[in-house]
């Protein structure tokens, strides 16, 4: 049988030599940068991003808690708890498994990145095992407006569950971000470290105690859908947060969960996915790494589905999945922000391609064996694609290279900051600059916006929130991606 011209296009894409050489170094620091643009509360005197001023220091004020502090997910001023947590569970996840690969310099603003989330997630979960925060802002009214962060005026609601009521996929995702996070910080904050490694369990405890979505309470499916609902459920993130368990603390009880509820908990769907809202990909390559350095056979069928999702990159292959590329190589799946799939499933590659050659491996797919930098090779290409080596030869991240969009999808970016501009800009006055065609007067360095459609095409216009909208899991899985890059810049 003659191979079909789809995959003589995609591997010709695969195999592709970078066009135009990247300093991965820029993007790594850049990469970092951005969060400092998404903070809220009070901002430090260290701050870099310098148009930025502080904002919502009075969240939580309706529930009588402080929950100041924290990111703003995306191009909005809502702080959404299940993504946000996420976004730190993937930065302290570049900091465990990446720190090699990065300078002091670079390491010690990511832990400063992750610490920014983590001290916030903490309050979250400071009045566990009754109560858990889930989200700060009315989103609705908040993209009614286009305002500042500076300037807010929309309701500042915060919202909380009460125990009995369900949060497993929440408090699963905060848990393992905190687990994370522990091991993260082990050796620069030991008495942090301490810290977020015990409210961690206790998070977990509330989430495998009362089980469901936290979006099943009316109230806040309300105030958190359409935005963020856990569309995928709460199973995987039960697993997620034990894995990260395990992995911080060796004890063989999130061993024997691990076990005992993976066919239960759906860990043979979905498994070519991962992102905020799934997490079974990553559950299956976080697990193996046990497997590849104590050989657990235990839990052999985690490994054996990560090595399945692995294959699923590579169209020669036989297996009933394959992964899709855009005509100029993007990896990319149906829906919206292409970049944020991209971003989450590189790290993925990079990071089993790192297992299997510290254990001196390679990727068996039934017919075909690859060896690591196979799959090192498909990530090379998608960050090149994202610095520009695209059909667009447009950076998709701002403020690298020349060439990249001048007006996101982003409120501080896309009005004038606080330090130049004092007086207040309304709601209506806001949507007079969303729809105005001038550039963004404020640079968000590093922010990687959503992308490119199936085609390669690109509206770069903040008015086309799924092109140009930055998000912070966007660019949290980079960290790790870019820093690779950065220590083997010649890879090809």
């Amino acid at each position: 049988m003659k191979p079909s011209f789809f995959i003589l296009t995609v591997l010709a894409l695969l195999l592709l030599p970078t066009a135009i050489p990247h300093d991965y170094s820029e993007a790594l620091r850049k990469s970092i940068l951005f969060f400092e643009g998404q903070r809220s509360g009070r901002l430090p005197k260290q701050q870099r991003m310098t148009w930025r001023g502080d904002s919502a220091l009075n969240d939580g004020k309706n529930l009588n808690t402080d929950l100041v502090g924290g990111y703003y997910d995306a191009g909005d001023n809502i702080k959404f708890h299940f993504p946000m947590a996420f976004t730190a569970t993937m930065l302290a996840w570049s900091s465990i498994d990446f720190q090699s690969y990065m300078s002091q310099n670079d390491l010690g603003h990511n832990l400063i990145a992750l610490k920014w989330a983590t001290d916030y997630l903490l309050k979250t979960v400071s009045q566990l095992p009754n109560r858990i925060f889930v989200q700060v802002g009315e989103a609705q009214a908040d993209h009614d407006c286009w305002e500042r962060p500076e300037d807010m005026d929309t309701p500042r609601t915060a919202f909380a569950l009460d125990a009995p009521d369900p949060a497993s996929d929440l408090a699963g995702e905060i848990a393992a971000a905190l687990a994370a996070a522990s091991i993260a910080f082990k050796q620069s904050r030991p008495k942090y470290s301490v810290v977020l490694l015990d409210k961690a369990i206790k998070t977990f405890q509330y989430a495998d105690s009362h089980r469901g979505c936290y979006t099943d309470n009316p109230n806040v499916n309300k105030a958190v859908c359409p935005f963020y609902c856990s569309v995928n459920g709460y199973k995987d993130e039960l697993l997620w947060g034990a894995a990260w368990l395990r992995r911080a603390t060796g004890d063989d009880y999130y061993l024997e969960y691990l076990v005992n509820n993976r066919q239960a908990f759906g860990q043979d769907f979905n498994y070519l996915e991962f992102g905020w809202d799934n997490k079974y990909g990553g559950v299956n390559v976080l697990i193996a790494k046990e497997i590849f350095e104590k050989d657990a056979i235990a839990l052999t069928a985690y490994k054996d589905a990560a090595e399945e999702m692995m294959c699923a990159f590579f169209p020669e292959t036989s297996g009933p999945h394959h992964m899709s590329y855009t005509p100029g190589g993007l990896l990319y799946k149906p829906g919206n922000s292409q970049l944020q799939n991209m971003a989450a499933l590189s790290f993925l590659l990079l990071t089993y391609a790192d297992y299997l050659s510290n254990s001196s491996q390679q990727l068996n797919c039934s017919n075909h064996q690859f060896q690591p930098d196979s799959l090192r090779r498909i990530v090379k290409r998608q960050v090149d694609y994202v610095l520009g080596d695209n059909p667009a030869k447009l950076s998709y991240m701002v403020g690298y290279g020349d060439q990249y969009p001048r007006q996101i999808h982003h409120r501080g970016a896309s009005i004038p900051s606080v330090k130049v501009q004092r007086n207040a800009f309304g709601c209506l006055l806001g949507w007079n600059i969303f729809k105005s065609p001038n550039p963004d007067p404020n640079i968000l360095v590093g922010a990687v916006i959503g992308g490119p459609d199936v085609d390669d095409s690109f509206i770069g216009k903040r008015t086309n929130a799924s092109d140009t909208e930055p998000t912070t899991y966007i660019n949290a899985p980079l960290v790790g991606v870019f820093a690779y890059f950065k220590s083997n810049p010649n890879f090809s």
